[in-house]
């Protein structure tokens, strides 16, 4: 009983990365902006881009994943207009 426990357990372990990347891009790219938001930060962009375009240049940075590792989320912080 404790073996099949062990074994269901690992099984979960390895397959989660697999899962977590499975999720559709514009659902990810919501859940990425809801936390930045969280966070209090008001002026960004997110924008998924195919590999070969993703580069963490000129304030932007990979924030995520998604399509299989096909597709990033790019993050760029932008100055918040003047009140």
């Amino acid at each position: 009983m404790m073996t099949s426990l062990i074994a269901v357990v690992a099984s979960l372990l390895v397959a989660a990365p697999v899962m977590a990347q499975a999720k559709s891009c514009e659902e990810l790219k919501s859940e990425i902006e809801a936390k930045i938001k969280a966070n209090g930060v008001e002026a960004f962009t997110l924008e998924i881009v195919v590999n070969e375009d993703a580069k963490e240049t000129d304030g932007k940075k990979i924030v995520g994943s998604c399509e299989g590792g096909a597709k990033k989320i790019v993050y760029t912080r932008r100055q918040a207009p003047a009140k």
